[in-house]
């Protein structure tokens, strides 16, 4: 009997926070397709092909980022694949290209699962393209400098080509947010364990040092965890209910959401651009210096500021 209504409460939190998501990901799913059939992506990448230059890469690249922030990371290495086709790229261009998207792509509903939790999303959308695009030029000068990666890329793995029509667009979503419902599932009944277990508290207790080197209390130690591990979109149901759980300060869920924003999915999108053949050190090990770099700027930041000036232009919930 205990053990039934255990389930039914992991069920019903999982239900929740799904469509809890849900709201979030239909709607701008739906705005995000209206705008590439309008031709509104690649309209961006043509805007972004001088910043190209910028981080040594070649103008073309412009679309591959736009790509990769409007919609997502395959829909970027679709546009990435299709230039390679007939032409050929070095490693350390492929790697820059790489660290830029990897901070900065999903943004319409990465940052609005953010704004959610009450981030202001004007802020999580600077500081992630901004970012990016920082990262990108510190990283081509080093590289520049001491001459890296100069050999050719080698492309281990090709998404193809999607088919366009409405019906498979349409498969593909129903079955990304079934996919949504299964991870949430399985990550809030191995919270539900671990709180039961008192192992979450033990973890908490040995990452706290860093959280606290991070300006953040041990609360924050799951959902930064979620975020960085499995990404924003997939953790962004259970986050926003945390946030929403008064359990954690604003300060602590601002951030975490700030780490998660430069450094999240480290485990599946570095995967991903390892395979169209990008640097390993640079793409993992820079993010995440950079990332707790910006963090403790952050961390000085937010505690020279008044309270009014945090809530009326960083954190609103």
């Amino acid at each position: 009997m205990i053990i039934i209504d255990e389930i039914k409460i992991i069920l019903k939190d999982a239900s929740y926070t799904t469509i809890e998501l849900l709201k979030i990901m239909i709607p701008i799913s739906i705005i995000i397709k209206i705008l590439d059939i309008l031709g509104f992506i690649e309209i961006i990448g043509r805007a972004l092909s001088p910043i190209m230059g910028i981080v040594g890469l070649p103008g073309d690249f412009g679309l591959v980022w736009a790509t990769a922030m409007i919609t997502n990371i395959y829909g970027g290495l679709i546009v990435f694949f299709s230039l390679s086709i007939n032409n050929s790229y070095t490693v350390a261009q492929v790697t820059i290209l790489s660290v830029m998207i990897l901070v900065a792509h999903n943004l319409p509903i990465e940052a609005r699962i953010t704004q959610k939790a009450g981030v202001s999303i004007c802020y999580m959308l600077s500081l992630r393209i901004i970012g990016a695009f920082v990262l990108g030029w510190l990283l081509s000068i080093f590289i520049n400098t001491f001459n890296l990666f100069n050999t050719k890329s080698r492309i281990l793995w090709t998404p193809g080509y999607e088919n366009e029509t409405y019906l498979y667009w349409f498969l593909g979503e129903i079955k990304n947010y079934f996919m949504i419902f299964l991870i949430i599932l399985i990550l809030i009944s191995l919270i539900h364990i671990l709180k039961k277990s008192g192992l979450i508290n033990r973890f908490n207790n040995l990452i706290s040092p860093l959280l606290k080197f991070l300006g953040m209390s041990k609360n924050a130690a799951p959902i930064t965890i979620i975020g960085m591990t499995l990404g924003l979109a997939y953790g962004g149901g259970i986050i926003i209910k945390e946030a929403k759980s008064k359990n954690l300060s604003k300060k602590d869920i601002f951030l975490s959401l700030s780490l998660m924003g430069l450094s999240h999915s480290l485990i599946e999108d570095t995967l991903l651009m390892l395979t169209i053949g990008a640097s390993l050190i640079a793409i993992l090990f820079a993010r995440l210096i950079f990332s707790i770099l910006v963090l403790l700027i952050l961390i000085q930041f937010i505690n020279r500021i008044s309270n009014r000036v945090f809530k009326k232009y960083f954190y609103r919930l």
